[in-house]
């Protein structure tokens, strides 16, 4: 199919942006929703989340390497049943004391509000540029793995079930032979054979992440050039690599056909099945260039159609500074839909899924044409209220951190928690100022990971702050609403059951969400999905597992995390 010109695109986007507001929604309730205001609270410290992340500066000067950086992951490393939290850290362009250097940071939920650092005895201690993480087993060993990407090479760990993790990179094929800047990643099996896959996104080239520019007595106290975009640097290209299924990946970049997009400055790529065809599809958030969307050609190959989907730039045509990006189901047609978070003075991308892979850009018609304020990097749709609509989570960060470079000051005053509640599947309304002391602290964000940490049914939501301490919200004043928590086990599908899907019915109302690595800025979510499902007692689930097998079930109780084994059902239940 031709790409359409500029101008019938615009038309197009228009004309959908107006259907979008006219439509009926036959599984949307119409009612407003009800006056209730999560009060989120940061319980980092109490908690022993006590390592601070690290990106030292120059004294007088800025590089780019300091602007990025600061994924976080949610998942059960030793399978007790609660979710562990990894930290990624950065660096600096200084030498570090013996002892003291920065390492990324693993800890252990121990099932009563507090955490270990268990880093050292999990074989997990690094030094380097540290920049995203993603999580899935590429062994089907029932163990979740670890991919964590470096400005540099890449480390890939096997989980080896009993509290530790082993260096494979070199003996899986993902030792890079070149140094790039890696940023996102996410495990995938874009041709369900059952192993997951691995993609790896990449910013600008290498040579510039620490390039400083020349003493100039014109530039001391002011911000450097390089704060005002990447736009003339050299572009690169993202990673695929196929999992063998004996262990080991080899890269299929150009035989998969990701090499032919044009080079850009990629972070988070955010996997989904975008036109429903039972195939999984990779969006990736682009800084200043295109974004692109990769759909799935069911034959090993992918083809990049983000320009014709409408995914690729805003809805006047710009290119925008993307940084992270979710996906879900927002307003319960079915279908999946996008978010992108972009820098300061832009606002975020909502993209509506028009069917078959096509979107409109809706995020004025939506309301989010006021949230322009810092750069946003992490992202989720999370349901806060559990009514059974999905709530947007948005965190900032001005581009360089607190003490490093020129300590720009704007950091303290524009880097906020936002949250936008779902109010009745066409429009989000902003209620940080409602939501607790936590949506009132400046602090320099980047990586955001939600997930159920606490086994509570309520989702807390975990943040990488550069130079300062993570932040663990809790929401200390949970809705009455019921919920689902559901966790899928593959057969046939992958062990993880990365890529199945599963719709809830409750209420008069549809949900759907998909199991996905990866996603919000270079982070990893909690691997079990939530539903809120308001006043219902239980609920109709329909899986459509990713190796093509789908069940249903009935009058699946509500208030209690259901596991659900590929071929046998609901396996274990329990309630929180």
């Amino acid at each position: 199919m031709a790409l359409m010109n500029r101008r019938r695109w615009l038309q197009n986007a228009a004309t959908a942006a107006l259907g979008y507001l006219l439509r009926p929604y036959p599984l949307l309730a119409s009612a407003p929703k009800t006056e209730y205001f999560p009060r989120y609270v940061d319980v980092a410290k109490d908690a022993g989340l006590l390592a601070k992340t690290v990106i030292v500066g120059h004294e007088n000067k800025d590089f780019l390497l300091s602007t990025t950086g600061g994924g976080i992951a949610l998942f059960d490393y030793d399978n007790d049943g609660w979710l562990d939290i990894f930290v990624v850290n950065g660096w600096g362009v200084k030498d570090f004391p013996k002892g003291q250097e920065p390492t990324n940071h693993l800890y252990k939920n121990n099932r009563n509000g507090t955490f270990t650092d268990v880093t050292e005895k999990a074989g997990l201690i690094r030094h380097g540029w540290g920049q995203g993480v993603c999580v899935g087993d590429y062994d089907n060993d029932g163990n979740l793995d670890l991919f964590v990407t470096y400005y540099g090479k890449n480390v890939f760990y096997h989980n080896n079930g009993n509290g530790t993790f082993t260096d494979v990179t070199r003996e899986a094929g993902l030792l890079q032979p070149e140094e790039h800047w890696n940023t996102g990643a996410a495990f995938v099996d874009y041709n369900r054979d059952g192993h997951l896959d691995l993609f790896v996104s990449n910013y600008v080239a290498y040579e510039h992440g620490l390039t400083l520019y020349e003493s100039n007595p014109a530039l001391v106290g002011q911000q450097s050039p390089i704060l005002y975009g990447v736009a003339g640097l050299k572009g690169t290209s993202n990673f695929l690599y196929r999992n063998n299924g004996n262990g080991t990946f080899t890269d299929v970049t150009k035989a998969a056909g990701i090499d032919k997009a044009t080079p850009t400055y990629g972070f988070t790529p955010c996997v989904g099945d975008y036109d429903n065809d039972g195939w999984p599809d990779i969006y990736v958030a682009d800084d200043s260039t295109p974004s692109l969307l990769f759909m799935n050609n069911h034959d090993g190959t992918f083809r990049e159609s983000g320009v014709l989907a409408g995914v690729a730039y805003d809805a006047n045509g710009h290119a925008q500074g993307g940084m992270g990006a979710d996906s879900v189901d927002y307003d319960g047609d079915g279908l999946l839909d996008l978010v992108k978070t972009n820098f300061s003075d832009e606002i975020p991308s909502l993209f509506h899924n028009e069917g078959k892979g096509f979107f409109s850009d809706v995020t004025i018609p939506a309301g989010l044409g006021g949230e322009t304020s810092s750069v946003k990097w992490g992202t989720a749709f999370i349901d806060v209220d559990d009514d059974g609509r999905p709530d947007l989570v948005i965190v900032s960060g001005f581009i360089y951190p607190p003490g490093s470079g020129q300590q720009h000051q704007l950091a303290k005053t524009e880097s906020k928690l936002i949250l936008l509640r779902n109010l009745d599947g066409n429009r989000f309304a902003n209620i940080s100022a409602r939501s607790g002391p936590a949506f009132s602290d400046a602090r320099c964000s980047r990586g955001l990971a939600c997930g159920d940490i606490f086994n509570t049914g309520r989702i807390d939501l975990v943040i990488n702050n550069l130079n300062d301490y993570p932040s663990l919200l809790r929401n200390q004043s949970p809705p009455s609403s019921s919920w689902l928590l559901v966790k899928l086990i593959g057969t046939k599908t992958n062990r993880a059951a990365i890529g199945s899907r599963v719709v809830v019915e409750a209420e008069n109302r549809r949900q759907v969400q998909e199991v996905r690595s990866g996603g919000s800025f270079c982070s990893q979510n909690d691997l079990r999905l939530h539903f809120g499902l308001g006043a219902a007692k239980d609920a109709r689930l329909r899986i459509r597992w990713l190796g093509g097998a789908e069940e249903t079930l009935e009058h699946v109780p509500a208030n209690r995390l259901v596991v659900i084994q590929e071929g046998k059902g609901i396996i274990t239940q329990e309630s929180f």
